[in-house]
């Protein structure tokens, strides 16, 4: 299960691969999450065997048992995470080191297989390798890897699974903003929470994102692109979007995040954040924060931006809270200072514009 060797893969390419005219297509406008790469990673596990049959296949859909525990007890899990095309051509990730722990962590409350972090970080080598035509080169997009563990094993019992399968699927991405940084209006949660002290918070789990869907469509419904969730236990303390963590800017220059309280993700983008910025001298604290503190801090002026960071859109500002009927600056207005130079700081870095002084990139292809 520790095992520091990276495994021996077989890879089958496929006999239908995408033409390069068709691919051409696909990057001048992919999107997000609506093509997928020619290829897909699997690697199987079972309790006599453990990790075995490490390999590289061609695309295409998976053949279930109806009686998969993944179907009954959604015992799954996944990653986000991307690969950057720089200027000379060649392929990074990252800090994919950072996805393997936490996937390890996640697999670990859901009660599945710990992928070893040698056999995850290989996993998204071989793919990138095979398939690196699909890494997209325009301004601000990607190549989104999807890692994920479902449970396969054909019984209906109520414990944890002794088959899965692990697998990463591939996805260019586009700008997230292409017309530039757009700040986002945010509704408030007051009904439904993401997750409870004790549940699965803190795993990356398909269950946390369905149980956000209804409350995003409240959001939608009143205008707002993002849901923030409070705490479950009071209902006043600050957690997390649907999918990103936020950020408060105080005038002083310092910032605040909720802590990690274990009903929260730990994301990776909020935790490069974190370190950018004490790097440049700024106090960053992770604490409690209120709802309350936040309307009046912005009332005040005590609180000048307000961001929200995750691997999609890297730093996305928040302009208005609408939940609570109060707004923050104008809607209209271009976002913070702070928030755009450590989103600019970020993506310099993971495009190999800037030196990555802190040894997050690692060579895919």
């Amino acid at each position: 299960m520790h095992s520091t060797s990276a495994p021996a893969f077989t890879v089958t390419t496929s006999k239908q691969r995408t033409s390069q005219d068709e691919r051409d297509k696909v990057l001048a406008n992919p999107g997000f999450g609506l093509h997928f790469t020619d290829h897909m990673v699997v690697i199987d596990w079972s309790v006599e065997q453990g990790w075995h049959d490490a390999r590289v296949q061609p695309y295409g859909p998976l053949t279930l048992d109806p009686a998969s525990s993944v179907l009954h007890y959604a015992q799954e899990i996944f990653e986000g995470l991307k690969a950057y095309r720089h200027a000379d051509g060649s392929v990074w990730g990252f800090r994919p080191t950072s996805n393997a722990a936490r996937m390890q962590r996640s697999a670990k409350r859901l009660a599945l297989p710990e992928l070893p972090e040698a056999e995850f970080l290989e996993s998204i080598k071989q793919l990138v390798m095979v398939d690196h035509e699909w890494v997209p080169s325009a301004p601000e997009t990607s190549l989104y890897l999807r890692p994920f563990t479902i449970a396969n094993e054909r019984f209906l019992g109520v414990r944890a699974a002794q088959r899965a399968a692990y697998y990463v699927i591939a996805s260019p991405a586009g700008a997230y903003f292409p017309k530039g940084v757009a700040p986002v209006s945010i509704w408030v949660s007051e009904q439904y929470t993401r997750a409870a002290r004790g549940g699965t918070g803190a795993a990356k789990c398909g269950g946390n994102y369905s149980a956000s869907l209804m409350p995003q469509q409240e959001a939608s419904q009143n205008g707002c692109s993002q849901v923030l969730f409070l705490d479950a236990e009071e209902g006043k303390y600050l957690e997390e979007l649907g999918g990103m963590n936020v950020f408060l800017v105080r005038k002083d220059g310092s910032l605040l995040t909720p802590s990690l309280t274990g009903s929260i993700l730990e994301g990776v983008t909020r935790d490069s954040i974190i370190t950018l910025a004490r790097a440049r001298g700024h106090v960053v604290q992770e604490r409690k924060i209120t709802l309350d503190e936040w309307r009046e801090g912005f009332a005040s002026g005590e609180i000048t931006e307000a961001f929200a960071c995750g691997t999609a859109a890297v730093v996305t500002p928040i302009c208005c809270l609408k939940g609570e009927k109060f707004k923050i600056g104008d809607e209209e207005a271009p976002a913070g200072e702070l928030t755009l130079s450590l989103r600019k700081e970020l993506t310099d870095i993971q495009y190999g514009r800037a030196p990555d002084v802190h040894g997050w990139l690692q060579r895919l292809a």
